[in-house]
């Protein structure tokens, strides 16, 4: 779990650095940071239930609003033939833009569902 959380604190950073461009910047780079610190907290042993929970609920409520969104994920598979959202870093078309995010808030998800249920397995340890 070690290696695992500081290669996601590592790249939750680095991606928190690439939003300095984006339209957005203020929502994406706390977002991400958020992420980083989590994992950097996991790396050196300490877990956060409660932390993990809170990311999970309001990323998965922003995921579900891009996917539904008018230029998001949906709209991105049914009108746009889920054409391909990494052919450049420039997101030149509105659902590009959305589908890269909603991705980003679903990879941020799976991360903290993984810590959570690492972390509830060792309290569980503790307490038998």
């Amino acid at each position: 779990m070690k290696i695992f959380n500081l290669l996601f604190c590592l790249l939750f950073i680095f991606s928190a650095a690439l939003q300095y461009n984006d339209p957005d910047p203020y929502v994406w780079i706390p977002i991400y940071l958020y992420g980083a610190i989590l994992c950097w907290l996991a790396f050196r042993g300490k877990y956060y239930p409660g932390a993990y929970l809170l990311g999970i609920l309001i990323y998965t409520a922003y995921a579900a609003y891009l996917f539904v969104a008018e230029d998001g994920v949906l709209d991105w598979i049914n009108h746009h033939n889920a054409e391909n959202i990494a052919e450049t870093m420039k997101a030149t078309k509105p659902w590009i833009e959305e589908t890269r995010e909603f991705f980003g808030l679903v990879i941020l998800i799976v991360v903290l569902a993984i810590d959570y249920i690492y972390a509830k397995r060792k309290i569980k340890r503790r307490v038998v």
